[in-house]
């Protein structure tokens, strides 16, 4: 097993560039499954999720061809339904999926229930009521979920999602492009990757209109042509980076991105402040003061966004005075405040409530990777930690971060990816 090992206090000076989302290339991915002919998309992020998929077609009958590190060609023209790798499928959240796509494209589809990261139940209700409105017979049994399309082929509807689910937008959003008529999906998500998943299946042919508001209008087409299209930026790993610099101190050039998506992320850091100045595709992001309070509501967008819940408390854990942080989406996203804990971050945590007493400096500390994003808290926390931290379990952080040892290296921090075989301090109960 791999290790991270972070020597702190060390600011952070340079610029890193943004790799393409993972939130849309997750579901851009398992969308080829439904076009026939070859799809080239650029800017596809190097993560173990990204590689997953890729394998998980190609075990559908897809040939899958790297061009470059960043460029796949995908051709699904000669797809057919079959036994796809549970070991995969059970690994990582995207493979629910493949349930639009294969009911779209062949009417039936056998998956896994999601896997990935573990801070709460993944529910799939939303999604199973949407394909049930689409006219498919859905079962969940045995850690599958078959669902089968009535007469062979999807059927136009009108469909409320009765809560606002990202996962269950672009899921009924890839079943209904190809069903027979139109649909329309009312309290819909809005988040950036949404409309970029709406924009690829476009290019492809489909006719989907109003992704980004809640009210999305599908009509159906027979097939989807094959096309190049290009993924966007990814808004959390760019507010990572921003969050990175805010905690250790220093002034990054944040490229290759798209600074409205990180709206609120920079309204936060400029409340606490950071300076935030915004250039076409890039933020500067400069932290030469103490560190203020704030309080942060995480919601869906264009409210601040979950994924970057983590990381805000990694900095806020050194803020002068008392913040508030609420968890209004998931309801168990705080296992990592135990990890900062052992660093000396003094946080309690009320339900979906963490107050946060800032403190002076943290400790370094053998600490855990609970998901993807407490990951990049812990990892956060170590850059500005007095002393050297050792983070495990970062399988979940290299799920959604390309090379992110190489690019904090070359911000300057002192960072390692270390072999299990070189000794590490005993770790203690991780969460």
């Amino acid at each position: 097993m791999e290790k991270y090992r972070i020597i702190g206090g060390k600011p952070l000076y340079g610029e890193v560039e943004i790799s393409g989302a993972k939130n849309a290339a997750v579901a851009i991915i398992p969308a080829a499954l439904m076009v026939e002919g070859v799809c080239r998309i650029e800017n596809v992020p190097e993560i173990s999720d990204t590689d997953m998929l890729l394998t998980i077609l190609s075990h559908l009958g897809a040939k899958c061809r790297m061009l470059n590190k960043s460029t796949v060609e995908i051709d699904c023209t000669r797809v057919q339904i079959n036994e796809a790798p549970y070991d995969l499928m059970r690994k990582i959240r995207a493979s629910y999926y493949l349930i639009g796509a294969m009911l779209g494209r062949f009417g039936r589809a056998k998956t896994t229930m999601p896997g990935g990261c573990n801070f709460g139940v993944r529910p799939i209700d939303q999604h199973i009521k949407g394909m049930t409105a689409l006219g498919a017979d859905v079962e969940v049994s045995g850690g599958f979920v078959f669902a089968t399309a009535r007469g062979g082929r999807l059927k136009g509807a009108e469909i409320y999602l009765d809560k606002v689910s990202v996962g269950a937008t672009m899921n009924v959003m890839l079943a209904a492009c190809m069903a027979e008529g139109r649909t329309v999906i009312d309290n819909a998500a809005r988040e950036p990757h949404i409309v970029d998943l709406a924009n690829f299946l476009n290019s492809m042919g489909a006719d989907i209109r109003g992704a980004g508001t809640d009210s999305i209008r599908i009509n159906g087409v027979r097939k989807l042509h094959g096309g190049s299209y290009t993924i966007i930026p990814d808004q959390i790993e760019a507010g990572t980076y921003m969050a990175a610099v805010a905690a250790a101190g220093g002034e990054i050039r944040v490229s290759n991105v798209i600074p409205k998506h990180l709206d609120c992320i920079s309204a936060k850091l400029r409340e606490m402040g950071v300076e935030v100045e915004e250039d076409e595709d890039s933020v500067v992001v400069r932290r030469m003061r103490p560190l203020r309070r704030t309080n942060i509501k995480t919601q869906p967008y264009p409210g601040f966004p979950t994924d970057m819940q983590p990381q805000l408390c990694a900095v806020l854990s050194t803020a002068q005075g008392t913040s508030v942080i609420t968890e209004g989406v998931w309801d168990n996203r705080y296992k990592y405040v135990n990890e900062l804990r052992k660093m000396g971050a003094q946080i309690q945590v009320d339900g979906k409530t963490a107050i946060v007493e800032g403190v002076d400096r943290l400790t370094g500390a053998p600490v855990a990777a609970c998901d993807l994003r407490a990951g990049a808290a812990v990892v956060i926390a170590g850059l500005c930690a007095e002393g050297e931290t050792w983070v495990e379990d970062i399988q979940y952080i290299e799920r959604g971060y390309q090379d992110l040892v190489g690019k904090l290296r070359a911000l300057g921090a002192d960072i390692e990816l270390v072999e299990e075989d070189i000794p590490a301090p005993a770790m203690p109960q991780i969460c």
